[in-house]
């Protein structure tokens, strides 16, 4: 037999539509028939694919920070062993993580107050995480003289805070690209950190 063809838009474009919703009135001041309505869907079509609108805000912050991570991880491992070539490489990824889904990015750091626990403690934990992946690139180039700042814990959480912010104010209608956006911050991670040239 035949399975029929999908109906609606599935889980992705449930999400996409939560987030597009939620970016712009808030977790608090979205509701499921919202989330549904611009899905194209009935709610109860909706809650079908997710329980509540809570477990729609885990899906899409706990996907995010666990695609950073592993898109982090996977630049470290292919940037080599040299401290500048691993911040720079981490800066980019995670700036033009950022500019990839402005909006999601965007409720994800400013909805994090609206995860209920556990969820809420698994997803500080992962971004803690992500925050030692800088941390460790940092501190070992001020190990090997390579990074002159003094405070390289302290640099290396304004590196995070430079690059995350960039979801909120970069425009695709400006004058410089995403890659032009995320070399330019490379460059300002390293002076951040005091690389010696």
């Amino acid at each position: 037999m035949v399975p029929r063809p999908a109906q609606g838009p599935g889980e992705e474009g449930i999400l996409k539509a939560a987030i597009a919703v939620m970016s712009e009135q808030g977790y608090h001041g979205t509701s499921v028939r919202d989330i549904a309505g611009r899905a194209g869907l009935s709610p109860g079509a909706l809650y079908y694919h997710f329980e509540s609108k809570q477990e729609l805000l885990a899906t899409i912050m706990e996907r995010g920070i666990g695609e950073l991570l592993r898109r982090t991880r996977a630049a470290l491992d292919a940037a080599g062993d040299e401290p500048a070539a691993r911040l720079r490489a981490i800066v980019s990824t995670h700036v033009l993580f950022h500019l990839e889904d402005q909006r999601g990015t965007m409720l994800g750091t400013s909805e994090l107050r609206a995860l209920d626990e556990p969820v809420r403690t698994r997803h500080l934990d992962d971004r803690h995480r992500q925050q030692r992946l800088f941390d460790d690139v940092v501190v070992q180039g001020t190990e090997r003289g390579v990074f002159a700042t003094p405070i390289p814990l302290e640099a290396s959480r304004a590196v995070v805070v430079m690059c995350t912010g960039v979801a909120g104010w970069f425009s695709p209608r400006g004058p410089l690209t995403r890659t032009e956006i995320a070399l330019r911050y490379e460059r300002l991670a390293l002076d951040m950190v005091g690389a010696v040239e």
